[in-house]
């Protein structure tokens, strides 16, 4: 399977039986990104993050009294 990276639109082939292929074929919202992209993203979240101004936020916990 041809697939094409959503960040630098280089276009690379997969196995067709894979988990990451049957992902993109049923779904239209998984995209795919090469893995030079990921791990440059990777390491600029991870030196962001080493600065301290970097804030992840997650989401509210509502704690329910059942």
């Amino acid at each position: 399977m041809r697939v094409k990276c959503v960040l630098c639109d280089k276009i690379e082939s997969i196995e067709d039986e894979t988990l990451l292929a049957k992902r993109l074929r049923n779904r239209p919202i998984h995209t795919y990104m090469c893995a030079d992209c990921r791990d440059r993203i990777e390491k600029r979240t991870k030196e962001r993050m080493e600065t301290g101004k970097f804030r992840l936020y997650e989401p509210r916990k509502v704690e329910e009294d059942w």
